[in-house]
């Protein structure tokens, strides 16, 4: 629900690692973002532990905290000039285990959330994709450390907590759900790949009355390689769009990632030599965006009403 309690679904688009690409979370790119997709949201990943060749915020020196510190924070003052949600994301992956990194993660959210208190678009997102030893019994036990903590310092404020498997196992935590109010439980997927079991994993616990967020997902296939399903994709958004009560976030995966065909600026980057590609991929994930996001000066809820500038409306009405 929104401040007015109102439903309300959430669209938006992910970054790639932060700390990889910190280039693309400033003012200027996140303002260009929300022009031209119309973005209701925007996710910073920062990785936990090492990946792409460089630290993450646990594994890294005091400088690289900071580094990424600063990225965050800057980047939430934008979003909240921009009037969209940001969501804050300790993103675990290869740890695996949300646990390995716990220490690193209470020390981030207490240094943080003193910082993000006083912006209301801030979302909390705790354990991104927990895998392997990543067990619901270890998910459950690092948010009963880690939920606290944030709460202490910031008491009001929606808290995504992820699920076993890359976030897909939402029926292991509807079966033993955590004991603290406003939080929602990840599932991602990627289209080509989770298909119909997933969906009615989803369904089954949506039913049983597990609050449910789409915080990352796309439209081809899990390596983010493959070709666009646009069969799949569509049967993934119909559901979610049906689900609005409980399925509140969608998100592209990723903003930049120079190894993932179906990213949105690697896509940009090839759209003068390879258009009819660009087209494909891109498209779409900026047509879905723009539907139902309202444009921030008219507040028309309508694809059609957008420029590729949108701030130009006013010109027009």
């Amino acid at each position: 629900l929104n401040e007015k309690g109102q439903v309300c679904q959430l669209k938006g688009i992910s970054t790639h690692n932060v700390g990889l690409y910190p280039e693309y979370v400033n003012d200027a790119c996140i303002t260009e973002l929300t022009d031209r997709f119309g973005l209701g949201a925007f996710r910073l990943a920062m990785y936990s532990g090492e990946a792409d060749d460089i630290f993450g915020y646990a594994d890294g020196d005091d400088a690289n905290r900071e580094k990424l510190e600063k990225i965050m924070l800057d980047a939430v003052k934008t979003c909240a000039k921009l009037g969209i949600y940001v969501i804050v994301d300790w993103h675990i992956l290869r740890d695996g285990n949300p646990n390995i990194h716990a220490d690193k993660a209470e020390y981030f959210f207490r240094k943080m959330c003193p910082l993000f208190k006083d912006y209301d678009n801030v979302i909390y997102e705790i354990c991104n994709e927990p895998n392997t030893e990543g067990t619901w019994a270890e998910i459950t036990r690092y948010a009963n450390r880690i939920i606290p903590v944030i709460r202490e310092l910031d008491a009001d404020k929606v808290i995504i907590v992820g699920t076993p498997v890359w976030s897909q196992r939402v029926d292991e935590a509807v079966a033993e759900p955590l004991a603290f109010p406003n939080l929602v439980y990840t599932l991602h997927f990627y289209a080509d790949t989770h298909r119909d079991e997933l969906r009615n994993l989803m369904v089954d616990a949506v039913e049983k009355g597990l609050p449910v967020f789409v915080s990352e997902f796309g439209i081809c296939d899990a390596s983010g390689n493959g070709p666009v399903n646009d069969e799949q994709t569509n049967i993934w958004i119909d559901l979610l769009n049906k689900l609005n009560y409980s399925v509140n976030y969608l998100t592209q995966k990723s903003l930049l990632d120079d190894d993932i065909r179906n990213s949105v600026y690697e896509q940009q980057k090839k759209a003068a030599e390879e258009t009819e590609r660009y087209i494909e991929e891109t498209k779409y994930i900026t047509d879905w965006c723009k539907e139902n996001n309202p444009c921030p000066n008219c507040k028309i809820n309508k694809k059609d009403h957008w420029d590729d500038i949108h701030y130009n409306c006013e010109l027009n009405h």
